[in-house]
């Protein structure tokens, strides 16, 4: 799905899976495969600094301190990416919408819907994109 782009990884998303080292010394498997694949799989472009601010200010708060910054990491990124093509991009998280919360509380739901940017569920991902194992691909 890389190689058709149809799913991609923002760069600093991928940076933050590869980095942290394996525990106890013991390769991982999936980073080891991310590594394997990164040009099919990380999105080719720049975050725009100025949509990142904005999905800040506007989906969290524009007076964030330096632990509600921390706190909500790269989220901004994943909205602004998304922001750059609306009709054809989603964000994908675990999350579940609590739209209650506020500040760096907020969840990625919520605050892509405050942006109109489409947001799923990864088991929405895989039936979007029509996911299929070798099992089911050739119907044994």
């Amino acid at each position: 799905m890389g190689r058709l782009d149809r799913i991609k990884i923002p760069p600093e998303f991928y940076e933050e899976v590869i980095l942290p080292p394996p525990p106890k010394n013991r390769p991982d498997p999936l980073v080891e495969w991310l590594k394997t694949n990164k040009n099919a799989l990380v999105l080719d472009e720049e975050a725009d600094a100025e949509l990142v601010a904005r999905v800040t200010e506007q989906g969290y708060a524009n007076n964030l301190t330096d632990e509600e910054i921390e706190k909500i990491g790269r989220d901004p990124f994943l909205v602004a990416y998304a922001l750059v093509d609306i009709e054809n991009r989603s964000v994908v998280t675990t999350e579940h919408s609590s739209p209650k919360r506020r500040r760096a509380n907020r969840k990625l739901p919520d605050v892509c819907d405050d942006f109109s940017v489409h947001c799923i569920n990864t088991f929405a991902l895989i039936q979007d994109l029509d996911f299929r194992t070798g099992w089911r691909a050739t119907g044994l």
